[in-house]
């Protein structure tokens, strides 16, 4: 599992999961929700407490990902699939252009 922080304009939007099985799922953090409930980070996706959940990354975070040339010489430094489309995110959109930040956030696991 791989979560992300999401911000707009550096206020805890929401979080971002990548779960085991392959789907995403966003959700509104509660105090964001209710300070903020026009301010949504996607047409596609208004604010509501209620979570969003896809098979495949968002469209909206996907678009986040560099393209071209630039993807390029991101999964080669990074050393990550260009089809890993949540580590490419993960790895590439700590400063994003734009109002949308994301975050990755260190998952402990017991080994």
């Amino acid at each position: 599992m791989r979560k992300a922080i999401i911000k707009y304009n550096n206020n805890l939007a929401g979080i971002l999961t990548e779960e085991d099985n392959g789907e995403y799922q966003f959700v509104y953090d509660e105090t964001y929700a209710q300070t903020f409930p026009n301010q949504f980070i996607t047409f596609q996706m208004p604010v509501t407490t209620r979570p969003y959940r896809s098979k495949i990354l968002f469209p909206f975070f996907d678009g986040l990902i560099p393209e071209g040339w630039l993807l390029n010489i991101a999964a080669e430094s990074w050393k990550i699939n260009k089809n890993d489309r949540m580590g490419l995110l993960l790895a590439c959109c700590q400063n994003a252009i734009g109002a949308v930040s994301i975050h990755p956030i260190k998952i402990e696991t017991n080994a």
